[in-house]
């Protein structure tokens, strides 16, 4: 069965998760940020639960949790630790009683970090940081019962294979916790899926197969066979991306996500399969409204 995922947050639902600047956020004084700070992960831990029941209710079967579930939680200067912000300990209980509640729903949850986190990063305090932001996610992660935080496989700076060592390598910096959760994507600009299916593989991580990414950045394997090995480098159910081109394939940039998908984009051999598809479309709960009628048409 096809779950569908939704990325987020919403279009037309009003559920909102909140978050702030650090140059605001710096602005006022450490106790009265200690506590903006604690309100907005409780708001957040409170959106989530909402979120969860709308999902539910709405045949989605995925959802996906904003990196700034915590707002500047790695931040250098405005960073914390939920637990000694006022309340805090009982916002952790709020974020556990999501992740029972996701369970009961049997609805997974999904991270997918910024763009910043770079494990191929040529220089190490990047790298750094990039683990710091990972290790975070994960530790939400274990509140709530996700099981997977998806990245990219970053920087190429010129050399693939060498970055690809690089990333290799930090993965051994990684908690357990993040480790077993760590997936990889191709991406629309530098790792394409021959690139990226052979270090996880490799190194034992999961495959998110993003086919709107390998249309924009084809290389020589097929979309048929992408999908058979991305099975493979599962040990749980697969997470698969799906979206369509904004301005059509024509366009000198089909890079950029359209509102809705196009059937035609949705490949054939991912019908009937058990997997996860994150519908990353701008319409957001809209879109797989539609996209559910449509797969029921043809069926």
């Amino acid at each position: 069965m096809i779950r569908l995922g939704l990325c987020c947050k919403f279009a037309a639902e009003p559920i909102k998760f909140p978050v702030t600047t650090a140059l605001y956020a710096l602005k006022l004084k450490p106790a009265q940020r200690r506590a903006r700070l604690a309100g907005l992960c409780r708001a957040n831990a409170a959106a989530l639960e909402r979120a969860l029941q709308y999902c539910a209710a709405n045949g989605i079967g995925s959802f996906r949790v904003n990196s700034q579930i915590l707002p500047l939680k790695t931040h250098p200067k405005a960073g914390y630790e939920l637990a000694e912000l006022p309340g805090g300990p009982g916002i952790i209980k709020d974020f556990e009683k999501c992740g029972a509640l996701a369970r009961r729903l049997k609805m997974r949850l999904t991270f997918h970090p910024d763009q910043f986190i770079l494990l191929s990063a040529e220089k190490p305090a990047i790298t750094e940081s990039s683990v710091k932001e990972l290790e975070y996610q994960a530790e939400v992660a274990g509140w709530i019962g996700a099981d997977v935080i998806n990245i990219h496989g970053g920087g190429a700076y010129g050399d693939k294979k060498s970055a690809l060592a690089r990333a290799g390598a930090a993965l051994k910096l990684l908690s357990p916790a993040v480790r077993s959760r760590l997936a990889f994507e191709n991406d629309d600009r530098i790792y394409a899926p021959a690139d990226l299916l052979p270090f996880c593989e490799e190194h034992k991580l999961p495959f998110v197969y993003d086919v709107h990414h390998h249309r924009c950045l084809p290389d020589a394997l097929t979309p048929e066979a992408v999908t058979r090995r991305a099975l493979k480098t599962w040990d749980r159910e697969p997470l698969f991306h799906l979206s369509s081109p904004r301005d059509g394939w024509g366009n000198s940039d089909p890079r950029p996500h359209h509102d809705y998908i196009d059937m035609k984009d949705f490949p054939k051999c991912w019908r009937g399969l058990d997997i996860t598809i994150e519908v990353e479309a701008k319409a957001k709960e809209l879109a797989i409204a539609r996209l559910r009628e449509q797969l029921e048409k043809v069926k």
